[in-house]
């Protein structure tokens, strides 16, 4: 009798250790679907720095299994039904484009998604608050911003009037839409550019030309992005200022961009993965939204423009690179 208290006693005082013991030996095993691939995607690196913060080290106790479109739009669908018959723990979209994909290739499966799409518009959950199902994420989208980008390009050139907006229709989000509506209360002309593969630049960017273009603007999407440097350099060669919603761009050679703070969404992210992998059904984590607007100018690039910023505006800067 003694030796089997003694047993009991042992196994009580042994179990928390041997759980925790299990919880660290298992490995999370993540598929992530990137339209670009993991060397080009410009949320790929916050997102496994916040994993990393979480205390997942792939390698460890965690494997991230990949699936790349490679720029492809026409191969999402595959590369979604084949990730999803993987069964990983958790499939990471980052692109709101792949997510419709996602959503057809699994009901089960919990996604998280990093979008620059407003995902209620795009139908893929029912509510910011309440997205139901077996999604959630982060949306990079914001109501006003895009207008309110306008307005603080107006202000750094109050003599604009014509302003190209690159664009991919294919892309739904709100972005062009609200554009055109400060355009019209700002008397200003939108020249609208519209590209949804890499051979539409060529065309569009001659219709900036023939238009004699004052500024260009560029709705956010991962296509874009892959995109960044020819659109850069287009701007450049046009020496007129480009604003986007996305300050890195402003980084490599931009005038100015006002969003959000990228990574620190992207980190919100791998929260939601974390939760989820400690239990948390996908339906009851709120899609989470930017609450924190950055505003970037590129002082060097508007001296190679020939632009004198006003100093009020600068002074509104949280970043002015110089």
């Amino acid at each position: 009798m003694q030796l089997i208290r003694l047993v009991l006693v042992l196994g009580l005082t042994l179990a928390p250790f041997i759980a925790e013991a299990q919880s660290a030996g298992k490995v999370a095993r993540l598929g992530v679907l990137l339209f670009g691939t993991p060397a080009t995607d410009p949320n790929l690196a916050a997102f496994v720095g916040g994993l990393r913060d979480l205390g997942y080290v792939e390698g460890r106790n965690l494997t991230l299994e990949y699936r790349s479109a490679e720029g492809r739009p026409e191969r999402v669908r595959e590369l979604a039904l084949q990730i999803a018959t993987q069964k990983p723990d958790v499939i990471v979209v980052l692109g709101g484009d792949m997510v419709p994909f996602v959503k057809d290739a699994t009901s089960t499966i919990p996604v998280v998604m990093l979008t620059s799409q407003d995902p209620v518009e795009a139908g893929v959950v029912a509510s910011f608050a309440r997205p139901g199902g077996n999604l959630t994420g982060v949306a990079f989208v914001s109501s006003e911003t895009a207008g309110k980008r306008l307005q603080l390009l107006k202000e750094a050139v109050p003599s604009l009037t014509r302003v190209a907006v690159l664009w991919d229709p294919s892309h739904r989000d709100p972005e062009y839409r609200d554009i055109a509506t400060a355009a019209r209360h700002l008397g200003i002309h939108i020249q609208s550019l519209e590209a949804r593969r890499p051979e539409d630049f060529d065309g569009a960017f001659q219709s900036a030309t023939r238009a004699r273009v004052e500024a260009l603007m560029v709705v956010s999407s991962r296509f874009m992005n892959l995109s960044r440097s020819r659109i850069v350099e287009f701007a450049s060669k046009q020496k007129i200022p480009l604003v986007t919603g996305w300050g890195p761009w402003v980084r490599v050679g931009g005038f100015m961009s006002y969003g959000p703070d990228l990574d620190a969404l992207v980190k919100r992210a791998a929260s939601q993965v974390d939760k989820i992998l400690k239990g948390t059904s996908p339906a009851d984590l709120p899609v989470e939204q930017p609450n924190k607007f950055e505003l970037v100018i590129n002082l060097k690039t508007a001296k190679a423009l020939g632009l004198t910023i006003p100093q009020a505006l600068l002074q509104r800067a949280d970043q002015v690179i110089q």
